[in-house]
């Protein structure tokens, strides 16, 4: 599939256990073998036919994509009645590696934003790996979510797990406000999001910039805070290929990442987008946090 579009995509949602095989598959081509990480078919059946829901990109006859979702509650406050909490949790999304970067993911996400729409809930949440610039750039960029909390190895820390990475599991938590004005902004056009030039021309700084050493990207040693309301964090354009070539370099990322996402998130910052761009002649990706507090201070860290 590389370097064309995948033909006729057709979304339809699953409903017999017939259909969960080839999405059970279709999750080993990412996960493996790992029986931890996989949602079994007997799972997904119950999923889709009791308020959940299993959606499936189509090339053809051959399932090339899969989402999965489930009616939530958000325990913040567990005293509240729970139609007060609703919101859609999505689970998993997964696409066979040569459908990959053809639009399908988003496609997907939008059938579960009908969903949503369809059944009242605003909300839908999920987590990914902050390391993983082209999930944030789908999450953030183009679908308008917002990042409201890191959460530190929020699947534990178990090697064997696919879910853990080099021992660690952090996670952004996604807040997906489906008939937000930003949401639909960012959907249909109506407002692009602000390139990464704009921001540095208002002054926004680069937290942590990064540095080249034999080919590969290097988190600095230092850094400063902002002192305005937005701040830029950078990470890998592409930590897998990272992760393989320098599993130590991978986990100094991981440990930089966590420090500063962990601080600027304790300032009552937040991840409002995400940008991707040539800057002092190399492809480099950036988080854009903004102020989301009461009252802003002035703070400086070297």
């Amino acid at each position: 599939m590389s370097g064309e579009q995948p033909l006729d995509i057709q979304i339809k949602p699953l409903r017999t256990m017939e259909e969960m095989t080839p999405a059970v598959e279709l999750q080993h081509s990412y996960w493996g073998e790992d029986a931890e990480a996989v949602i079994p078919a007997h799972m997904l059946f119950s999923l889709a036919n009791f308020g959940g829901h299993v959606l499936a990109a189509y090339d053809g006859s051959r399932m090339v994509g899969v989402l999965v979702g489930f009616l939530g509650t958000d325990m913040t406050d567990p005293d509240r009645p729970a139609m007060a909490n609703l919101e859609i949790v999505s689970k998993r999304m997964v696409i066979l590696d040569s459908y990959r970067s053809h639009g399908i993911g988003y496609r997907l996400k939008l059938a579960q934003r009908d969903i949503a729409l369809r059944q009242g809930v605003r909300l839908v949440v999920w987590t990914f790996d902050p390391l993983l610039a082209k999930n944030a750039h789908l999450n953030v960029r183009k679908l308008g979510a917002v990042c409201t909390a890191f959460k530190r190895d929020y699947y534990g820390t178990t090697a064997e797990s696919g879910l853990a990475r080099l021992g660690d599991s952090d996670r952004l938590f996604v807040e997906w406000w489906v008939t937000h004005r930003r949401v639909e902004e960012r959907l249909f056009g109506k407002r692009s999001g602000l390139t990464l030039p704009q921001y540095l021309q208002a002054e926004t700084i680069i937290v942590n910039p990064t540095t080249i050493r034999d080919g590969l990207p290097v988190p600095s040693e230092s850094g400063t805070l902002p002192a305005t309301s937005l701040a830029l964090v950078e990470i890998p354009t592409d930590y897998p290929t990272l992760e393989k070539s320098s599993p130590a370099l991978a986990k100094a990322w991981r440990g930089h990442i966590r420090q500063w996402l962990e601080l600027l998130f304790q300032r009552n910052y937040i991840v409002t987008d995400f940008l991707r761009a040539q800057h002092e002649g190399r492809d480099r990706a950036f988080y854009l946090l903004s102020y989301s507090g009461a009252q802003f201070e002035t703070f400086s860290m070297n």
